[in-house]
């Protein structure tokens, strides 16, 4: 059985109208970006409060709003746990990352983890984190698109999805060919105020409903689902047995760490001119989505009081579509076109920026610093970035129509996994450890990035369950479907034990000049 919701003539007058005023919007605000400053981080021009609003645009992706609504309405507590591990995140960024990376380092984290280590392979190490995790995390916003977007313009087959996946992947590539970082800022600045009324809007209108009393929103949310009362307690998705509990702490892990290492929140931190604003930026993000992530608690149990889990498992999309269900049953044609325009500029967003940092991260790291050593032309940094951007669209697209119909708030827990576990050990590393050499960045950043992988190959991610990537072939060994709990603390012990097993005592000069820097900003 599907489910039609709205009008899809209406969705998709929303959704053109929406890509035409912000791509006039990005084309008018970027109309210098000649050199790779202005294209990868707008020269720094933007203040504390833009940037964290850029930042929180970011971040926002449709694993918030569209899959932790969706884990709310069909698991209940346990659902809430992602938006507990997204924001529990950024004291991370606030206290150890966002002002040392923003003075140590220019476009991207390579430029942070060689600043005192051989530069051209832990360049290589660290592009090639970048495109990985960005590719994992663009696969959660493509699989929210197919769903989400087809759910709205009545599309259930599986080759018209693909077909919406694809126009949504060449619609983001041309925010990033036509702004690049200033124009993709605006927009993410426009989007995550809109989300976040959108959002306001919903709860309160969900709230009047039920006179605003919470307890029956909550009591009808457990009769109106399979689950019953077990979606008001904790266990309703990880407690089911020994596994699972583990697999809850595993994702934990992944979700309070992997946000320092992901590299298109770390990028952002150069869009401001100094530390004070970058620290300036994270608090302004916190603050914009501690509103969102409250928020969408009351709509994922209001979805399950007003549509229910039945319902919304039935539709397409699954559980990426109880939100536009429910603001179908509490605004009518109207409000789902209003969210449909803002799921769709979640995605869009997003998707640019990512896309954004991966072909910066190739432009300036491989090319313009691995293979022309630090020489390259001026203007063919940009060019390169923007034909990365499009072979990096490219395969998001192809990726997404694999993953289409998983729970985008889980796909993204992946990539936070990667991030933390090829990412983060290096950077803290590289800040607060004097020993700290080019093997040890190299054994941290290959060894968490190939075991991360490995273990995800092997897990229920892609094999083995109904609801793996390829259901029909089982070859599970590892049994948990976030592998962070392994792959994170391999990353620091690989790290430590590449630094000490090696020969090389490091740069004693560069490591004084790196601690200056990035506690001062002075460039000595």
């Amino acid at each position: 059985m599907t489910t039609d919701v709205g009008s899809p003539v209406l969705n998709m007058a929303v959704f053109g109208l929406f890509v035409l005023v912000t791509l006039v919007i990005v084309a008018n605000v970027n109309r210098r970006h000649a050199t790779a400053n202005d294209y990868f981080t707008a020269g720094g021009a933007f203040g504390g409060g833009k940037n964290g609003l850029a930042l929180s645009g970011d971040f926002l992706s449709a694993a918030s709003f569209l899959g932790i609504a969706g884990a709310i309405a069909i698991h209940g507590y346990d659902g809430f746990l992602y938006s507990i591990g997204f924001l529990v995140a950024w004291l991370v960024n606030l206290l150890l990352i966002a002002e040392l990376v923003r003075n140590t380092g220019r476009f991207t984290m390579g430029d942070v983890l060689s600043y005192r280590m051989r530069a051209r392979p832990v360049r290589a190490a660290a592009a090639t984190s970048t495109l990985v995790i960005s590719f994992f995390y663009m696969l959660a916003q493509m699989a929210g698109a197919g769903g989400v977007v087809a759910l709205l313009l009545g599309v259930h087959d599986g080759k018209g999805q693909a077909i919406v996946i694809t126009v949504v992947g060449v619609v983001m590539m041309l925010y990033v060919l036509v702004g690049g970082m200033r124009g993709t800022t605006w927009v993410q600045i426009i989007k995550a105020a809109i989300l976040v009324l959108c959002v306001a809007l919903m709860t309160v209108f969900l709230l009047g409903k039920f006179g605003f009393n919470i307890s029956a929103l909550l009591q009808q949310a457990a009769a109106n689902n399979v689950k019953g009362d077990r979606i008001l307690n904790p266990g309703g998705m990880f407690g089911e047995n020994s596994t699972s509990k583990l697999d809850f702490i595993s994702l934990a892990l992944a979700l309070v760490l992997g946000a320092a290492g992901l590299p298109h929140v770390l990028m952002r931190f150069y869009t401001v001119p100094n530390a004070m604003q970058a620290r300036r930026s994270v608090i302004w993000a916190v603050g914009t989505m501690t509103v969102f992530y409250v928020a969408t608690l009351i709509i994922g149990y209001g979805a399950s009081a007003l549509v229910g889990s039945e319902r919304i498992l039935a539709a397409t999309g699954g559980e990426n579509s109880a939100a536009p269900l429910l603001a179908y049953e509490i605004g009518g044609t109207l409000l789902l076109g209003i969210v449909a325009a803002v799921a769709f500029a979640t995605i869009l967003a997003v998707v640019a920026g990512l896309t954004l940092t991966a072909s910066a991260s190739f432009a300036h790291d491989v090319y313009a610093n691995i293979f022309k050593r630090g020489r390259a032309k001026p203007g063919t940094e940009v060019r390169v970035a923007r034909l990365t951007a499009v072979v990096v669209g490219g395969l998001a697209i192809v990726g997404g129509i694999l993953a289409n119909g998983q729970n985008v708030a889980f796909l993204v827990g992946l990539a936070f996994a990667f991030a933390a576990s090829a990412n983060l050990s290096t950077l803290l590393y590289s800040l607060f450890w004097k020993r700290f050499n080019t093997s040890g960045t190299l054994w941290g950043m290959y060894g968490g990035l190939v075991s991360c992988l490995a273990l995800v190959a092997i897990s229920p991610v892609v094999s083995g369950s109904p609801t793996s990537i390829f259901p029909t072939v089982d070859f599970v060994f590892f049994p948990l479907s976030n592998p962070g709990i392994v792959s994170i603390p391999v990353s620091f012990v690989l790290g430590f034990l590449g630094t000490v097993l090696s020969r090389d005592k490091g740069d004693a000069r560069k490591q004084a000049e790196m601690e200056v820097r990035s506690l001062t900003g002075i460039n000595p």
